[in-house]
């Protein structure tokens, strides 16, 4: 059920009826909420039902027994059960494959033979990493147990009184299994933090006339992106040039490989604001995953400002759980280079997301070498062209990074890499459509924030009917766009 999809939109319009007919009583509200994010789900492949419910039921637990463990000891243990069990599922069905095909290729044919061969369950590299961050967060001791309220066994004497902890329990693994499960961030994120998500569920529900307004225009805003500029830069240039890069100059090789950057960064974000806006049709909030990255001026800016829930969850989780910056400048290299790796490899199960990662953290390290030889001064001085020279720089490094991402081999790698170097000037792919729709997405992504959020805040205040007759006229102008078939979001896939 993509968010681009007549069937989504039907999806969400009678969700969207019966949880706010119901909003009052709050256990049948929510109740609808679990049933609509299983249902989604299940529109997937209904088997992984078993798999979401299976990783969540462990960790409601796990969750459960590190807020009434006494011993430093017992709370490790524990952490690293669900931690381990997480990991292992994502292993199992994400990596497997791939480190037995990597094996195979080390040992040659023959030695290695057998493969899991199982389709990938959709948004697993989501809901995992925010189910352990949970109980992390409960080990540290910045968060507590959903099941925080639920007495001890032994303080049951009858039965009825037994019945009851078996109601209060499944009540709040309820709670729990939708925040994992929630169907706007299901499959491809905002990767929410419990702490942000879990005390929503106890807000007197309410969807105020600003909160519709904004959420629609995310919504008709996240599938201009995907459609108009994703999708439409795809079909007519990325897809073609990296398919066959002999076939196109440099320039247009050059050209295509700023589509594929405003493209994945319409796909995502534009996905992102759809899961922000349904959401906030449901009276939640998420928070923001994009903030125009590619005006960083330099890379530690960008990583802030790209997929900010992950980047977020691998410093919180992963960096500073190595040591951060905490113990010398080597290891904090170090650190960063791993955490870089990890990051590449949670995208996909393969050798160019690896190189990807490593990419992004050497050149972390190098930064941060450099801030500290400088004392944090800028590199190119802290003027207007300094600036412009920093973001052009950090852009066209964050493009050369894509190239590897893109492509699913080194091979293809050095096809795109030859296309650039060849010098050739010729241009005759590059229609004025897509020229224009590339210079569209790139005034779009460097128009000031002020001045979208003025633009969102006055459509909220717009009168229903209004926003309704903008709405009908946006969706036939997307429908006359769109492709014949419903394109993929870019990051379902991992």
């Amino acid at each position: 059920m993509l968010f681009n999809s007549l069937e989504y939109a039907t999806f969400l319009v009678v969700v969207f009826a019966l949880y706010w007919a119901l909003a009052r009583r709050a256990r049948a509200a929510l109740g609808v909420l679990l049933m609509a994010s299983l249902v989604f789900y299940a529109s997937w492949n209904a088997w992984y039902l078993l798999l979401i419910a299976g990783t969540t039921a462990v960790d409601y637990l796990v969750g459960h027994a590190l807020g009434r463990a006494t011993s430093d000891g017992q709370r490790r243990r524990l952490v690293w059960t669900s931690v381990a069990l997480d990991l292992g599922a994502l292993a199992v069905f994400k990596y497997l494959d791939f480190f037995l095909d990597s094996g195979a290729s080390l040992y040659g044919p023959g030695v290695i033979d057998w493969r899991l061969d199982v389709a990938l369950p959709v948004g697993i590299s989501f809901f995992t990493f925010q189910s352990m961050s949970y109980t992390i967060d409960i080990y540290r001791g910045t968060l507590a147990p959903v099941s925080a309220e639920v007495p001890p066994l032994r303080a049951q004497r009858s039965g009825a009184e037994r019945l009851g902890w078996l109601r209060a329990h499944f009540a709040a693994y309820r709670r729990f299994l939708l925040f994992v499960s929630f169907f706007p961030q299901l499959v491809a994120g905002p990767i929410v933090r419990a702490s942000d998500f879990l005390p929503q569920f106890n807000t007197p529900r309410g969807l105020p006339d600003a909160a519709g307004g904004r959420a629609l225009a995310l919504i008709g805003l996240g599938l201009f992106k995907k459609i108009i500029i994703a999708d439409y830069l795809a079909m007519n240039l990325v897809d073609r040039a990296f398919d066959a890069p002999a076939g196109y100059s440099s320039v247009e090789m050059l050209v295509a490989v700023y589509g594929y950057a405003f493209q994945i960064y319409g796909d995502f974000s534009g996905y992102s604001d759809i899961a922000i806006g349904s959401a906030l049709l449901l009276g939640f909030t998420f928070p923001d995953n994009f903030a125009a990255p590619y005006t960083s001026t330099d890379l530690q800016q960008f990583w802030r400002t790209w997929h900010i829930s992950l980047s977020s969850w691998l410093r919180d989780y992963l960096y500073i759980s190595l040591g951060g910056s905490r113990r010398g400048r080597w290891r904090t290299y170090r650190n960063l280079i791993l955490t870089m790796l990890l990051g590449g490899l949670w995208h996909g199960a393969g050798w160019n997301f690896v190189i990807w990662g490593a990419l992004h953290g050497g050149a972390l390290a190098v930064l941060r070498a450099v801030q500290r030889a400088r004392d944090d001064r800028p590199l190119l001085g802290g003027g207007a062209l300094g600036r412009a020279l920093a973001v052009a720089l950090t852009f066209h490094y964050v493009c050369f990074a894509w190239i590897f991402f893109r492509c699913e081999t080194l091979d293809e790698v050095g096809a795109v890499l030859s296309s650039l170097a060849q010098g050739s000037t010729f241009t005759p792919n590059l229609g004025a459509a897509v020229l224009g729709v590339l210079a569209v997405a790139a005034v779009g992504h460097f128009t000031p924030r002020a001045w979208f959020d003025g633009a969102v805040a006055g459509f909220a205040r717009l009168p229903s009917l209004v926003q309704a007759a903008v709405l009908v006229a946006g969706a036939f102008g997307l429908r006359a766009m769109a492709s014949a078939d419903v394109q993929p979001f870019i990051y379902f896939q991992f």
